[in-house]
């Protein structure tokens, strides 16, 4: 038995650990405080150790000092909003690798909603999208841990693992009468940032699934290889930043920058500190011709979507297409700490050109398109979604007929549909891209008629 003398030699040993990090958290409070307010934060500290006192002298089980002041730092932040959080040295650790675009795990960027762990979107090509997680998704376990009194580290820390290794997880969804479980198998999760493909007409595809270090450069590429194909100027764009979760601030500044001209404001953020008060304008560089722009967003699209989606709102430079963003629009900052720890923590928001803050509110299409599953249609049967007068009951025939009977019309019909170009990928079943494609190409003819005037 340790004598008392000993024990006190502990406790004293984890105050000067405490307090040495406390004493960070004293003098950023006193830049702010009054000599009333001052008192107020010793107070508070009084407290603070207090209880670390009679924890360190009356729990049931010896802690670790340290356990239980990263226990305390990321409780203080949980308590601020869902984005600011404590990362100790493992986590920090992947997060610099997520900005990378590789890591194990499901593939799925989540956050806390209404005190819920939410999904925002999963990521493409990845377990969790190929078994159907979908955005708005609510968590409430995985494997056999409830997720209620989860913070959005621990979360991640028990989805993400070694490839092969399975995990369960437990979905609540609107349309579910109860919960259902997701078995899925950790992957490899190497996120492509942008995929492009050149569609029918000189119309250009770009999507963005997320903005990580090298989002610009492959965007660059993207469209200098779509104007390559098109062996010219393209007619248009559909820029997709649905379920694009966001990422790194600076990326979608440069991604904006290629469409807006120079000067013109991108996006601006307001904080308490001199440092969090930035505004971002686009630079002097080639720009992308003046072609028309669809930008398509959902409730998955968040962050740095979001920034890209308002400049170009606001300055008329596309037409906003989808559903309500999801609406995050504040700002984190990385801060490193000495032991390999970091700190996230929520230090502005942004605001749009106009002024217009992301803030859970989103950003709101200029036309409003909801998700609809488009049936898979057969060979030759483009028609399938659309009601003809042949498709009538008591329809006359036509009083021509051709020396086939007419029937053979229907035959030649199909093999003309057959023989029409198909669009690739999984665009051709794509309602919301669809109608972005419509939208450009009408814009295209309403220019044609005004130049004939």
């Amino acid at each position: 038995m340790s004598a008392p003398g000993s024990k006190k030699m502990k406790m004293l040993a984890g105050f000067a650990v405490l307090v040495a990090f406390l004493s960070v958290f004293i003098i950023s409070s006193q830049r702010h405080s009054s000599a009333e307010g001052k008192g107020s934060d010793y107070e508070s500290i009084e407290l603070f150790t207090d209880v670390m006192a009679i924890i360190k002298k009356s729990y049931v089980e010896e802690v670790d000092t340290k356990k239980l002041v990263y226990g305390a730092i990321n409780g203080m932040l949980t308590s601020l909003d869902p984005h600011s959080s404590f990362m100790p040295p493992d986590t920090y650790k992947e997060m610099k690798i997520d900005t990378k675009g590789t890591f194990g795990g499901l593939g799925i960027e989540i956050s806390i909603k209404d005190g819920v762990l939410t999904v925002i979107s999963p990521i493409e090509d990845t377990p969790a999208f190929k078994a159907g997680i979908k955005s708005g998704d609510q968590i409430l376990k995985i494997d056999d841990k409830f997720t209620k009194d989860l913070n959005i580290n621990d979360a991640v820390k028990r989805m993400r693992g070694l490839k092969g290794t399975k995990v369960t997880l437990t979905i609540m969804r609107e349309g579910f009468d109860k919960p259902r479980e997701f078995p899925l198998v950790r992957d490899i999760i190497q996120v492509k940032s942008v995929k492009s493909r050149l569609m029918e007409g000189g119309y250009a595809y770009v999507r963005i699934a997320q903005f990580q270090e090298k989002t610009d450069d492959d965007l660059s590429k993207a469209l200098s290889s779509l104007s390559e194909q098109n062996k010219g100027e393209l007619k248009g764009l559909v820029l997709d930043m649905r379920n694009d979760p966001g990422g790194l601030l600076d990326q979608a500044v440069r991604v904006s920058d290629h469409f807006i001209p120079e000067g013109q404001m991108i996006v601006y953020t307001e904080g308490r500190e001199k440092d969090s008060k930035m505004q971002f304008t686009a630079k002097k560089g080639s720009k992308e011709p003046n072609y028309p722009i669809v930008v398509l967003i959902n409730g998955g699209s968040a962050s740095a979507s979001e920034i890209v989606a308002g400049a170009l709102q606001d300055h008329k430079r596309a037409i906003i297409m989808g559903t309500q963003s999801f609406g995050k629009g504040s700002v984190q900052t990385i801060i490193p700490l000495s032991d390999d720890s970091g700190l996230r923590l929520t230090t502005a928001r942004y605001y749009t050109p106009k002024g217009r803050s992301i803030q859970a509110k989103g950003i709101t299409p200029d036309i409003v398109v909801e998700r609809v599953e488009l049936p898979k249609e057969p060979a030759g049967k483009k028609d399938s979604l659309h009601l003809r007068e042949k498709d009538l009951e008591n329809h006359f025939e036509s009083e021509g007929k051709s020396e086939s009977g007419g029937k053979n019309d229907e035959k030649k019909e199909e093999k003309s549909d057959k023989l029409s170009p198909k669009p690739e990928d999984n665009l051709k079943n794509d309602y919301q891209v669809l109608r972005a494609l419509d939208l450009l190409k009408g814009w295209e003819l309403i220019k044609g008629m005004g130049a004939g005037k």
